[in-house]
């Protein structure tokens, strides 16, 4: 069995696979590290590998404790990947944004393909039919979006994210409801149409803590799957092992 952990700007996400099969996942802070991977392993006791992508600050003390128990690997931009990567600064491509890509090429083949990982930041990753990485864009989430408002304005009150009551804001609260949700879907959807219109043989894949509540709310026919980054670190560590 694999252990995966997803450790994010704001939550850790982690999963444990028999193979391609996912047994069960998991949400929690990071302060709860060490005590939930503790539970996890007590649970499934023939778990071997630990396997963890981190774009948050996590320090790796924290899954080494663990090392005398499994196999411990941090995925690296020194790992293989199932796809070329020509974005001009590939050191700086955070492994989150490589899992995805990788995930989306092993998983969709001979397509072009969009993943859009809707968390605390928005990140829009492209990987064409030949399976060449060709970059994408990151945005502001949801989240950020609303404590923006906030923090760089005198008076605009900090709200949680709640759907628009109307189009047209009756209020302030409802202004900003409706300023910060359908700014966000209006920009997937434009960035969507753009690559359609670039591209054909085309594949669309929304993730991210934030992917219930957009997938409803996009025009575009998309693949919505909250748990895409684990299954595809599962599946990177599975091209790893076959092509080291």
């Amino acid at each position: 069995m694999i252990l995966t952990v997803d450790v994010g700007n704001t939550r850790i996400k982690a999963a444990v696979f028999e193979g391609d099969i996912l047994i069960e996942h998991f949400v929690f802070l990071k302060n709860e590290l060490e005590k939930n991977i503790e539970n996890i392993l007590k649970k499934f006791e023939k778990t071997t590998h630990l396997v963890v992508a981190s774009v948050g600050n996590v320090e790796k003390e924290s899954f080494l404790v663990f090392n005398k128990e499994l196999i411990v690997h941090f995925v690296t931009h020194n790992d293989p990947f199932p796809f070329v990567n020509q974005y001009e600064t590939p050191q700086t491509l955070g492994v989150d944004r490589m899992v995805l890509a990788a995930g989306a090429t092993l998983q969709f083949p001979n397509q072009n393909r969009l993943v859009i990982d809707a968390g605390t930041c928005v990140t829009y990753d492209f990987i064409d039919q030949n399976n060449t990485y060709l970059g994408g864009a990151i945005s502001p989430g949801l989240r950020l979006r609303y404590e923006s408002l906030h923090n760089y304005t005198s008076k605009l009150p900090l709200l949680q994210l709640e759907s628009p009551k109307h189009f047209i804001g009756t209020s302030t609260s409802h202004s900003i409801h409706s300023g910060v949700v359908n700014a966000l879907v209006y920009e997937i959807d434009g960035f969507i149409d753009e690559y359609r219109g670039l591209y054909s043989n085309f594949i669309i894949i929304l993730t991210g803590g934030d992917t219930e509540f957009l997938a409803k709310r996009l025009k575009n026919t998309i693949f919505a799957n909250s748990n895409f980054l684990i299954e595809s670190l599962n599946q990177t560590f599975q091209y790893k092992i076959n092509n080291d």
